[in-house]
């Protein structure tokens, strides 16, 4: 039987309890036997003027899940052409390991987008798309597309972005980030502008 591997895409600036809790439902709720945090480098469609260095993206996500078996966390588009597109890094991952069977978790926001992705038709033709709903983001269905596995994900209505906002305005981030996360947030003084 080949290993279930749901690919969580994204920034992760920072980690935080919602990304944990989609993970964790896909891992207990699917046929995935594990699911990784894939740490984009640079994302084509955001800027990265915000961006915090990948390698403490990183480190905050490792911190996030040390003690949680199913969830990997992966620096594979670090060491791929930037800006990172999601059908190399699955091209890239599914040579790597071949035993695996791959799957993209996303966001409604991003399957809207789906058709302004590199080669998304490889991506629909080749794997499965576990698509979670963002509030304001519909399920848009697409035309010749196959359905993708819909699953009414617990979400909580916070963002990387207003985790940010928060450390700059010095409010706690208590209860928003995992304890080692919010530690090492604020040892380093991270996302202080």
């Amino acid at each position: 039987m080949p290993l279930q591997v749901g690919l969580f895409f994204g920034s992760f600036n920072p980690i935080h309890h919602g990304h944990l809790i989609l993970a964790n439902f896909y891992l207990q709720h699917t046929e995935l036997d594990q699911v990784w945090f894939v740490v984009s480098p640079q994302n084509p469609l955001k800027p990265s003027s915000t961006l915090l260095n990948e390698y403490h993206r990183l480190h905050l996500v490792r911190l996030a899940i040390e003690d949680e078996p199913g969830l990997k966390v992966s620096d594979i588009e670090f060491r791929l052409p930037r800006p990172s597109y999601t059908i190399d890094t699955l091209t890239y991952l599914q040579e790597k390991y071949p035993e695996h069977k791959f799957s993209v978790i996303l966001g409604s926001d991003s399957y809207q987008n789906l058709p302004k992705w590199k080669n998304y038709r490889q991506i629909l033709e080749n794997y499965n798309l576990y698509v979670y709903l963002r509030p304001g983001h519909p399920i848009v269905h697409h035309e010749g597309f196959p359905e993708p596995k819909l699953l009414k994900a617990p979400l909580l209505d916070i963002s990387s972005s207003y985790v940010r906002e928060c450390i700059q305005k010095n409010f706690s981030i208590k209860y928003l980030v995992p304890d080692s996360v919010k530690n090492e947030i604020e040892q380093n003084g991270y996302y202080k502008r």
